[in-house]
């Protein structure tokens, strides 16, 4: 999914930061190479790989801020998307939206069945 979105493009070295909370959200990232990781309040975490976007809820619904950290774990290449492109593809692309559902239902039963979060 990633690998197929027009946006600026962002190369981070590992251990970069893509976001803290309480950061200003105005765009939506994509992994196009690379691993990185969300990290909640509570310390749970979360990874992400190629062809996943991530940070999404933070700006369609979550108040414009972001709720967790972003963190480069492996060298990475993103493509950055702001909000107003981001729901301009869901417009014009709806069935993104079920990619997107579905894409956190599997990570939801993946955490419920091994009682933590999943790599």
């Amino acid at each position: 999914m990633a690998s197929q979105v027009d946006g600026e493009t962002l190369t981070l070295p590992t251990g970069s930061p893509v976001f803290h909370p309480g950061d200003l959200a105005r765009a939506i990232y994509g992994v196009r190479k690379g691993i990185v990781e969300l990290i909640d309040a509570s310390r749970n975490r979360l990874c992400y790989r190629h062809g996943e976007l991530f940070s999404y809820e933070d700006i369609a619904w979550r108040g414009g801020y972001f709720r967790n950290e972003a963190i480069a774990r492996t060298p990475v290449e993103l493509v950055k998307l702001d909000r107003l492109n981001f729901l301009n593809l869901l417009h014009n692309h709806p069935t993104l939206a079920v990619v997107l559902i579905g894409q956190q239902h599997e990570r939801l039963r993946e955490q419920r069945s091994s009682g933590s979060y999943s790599y």
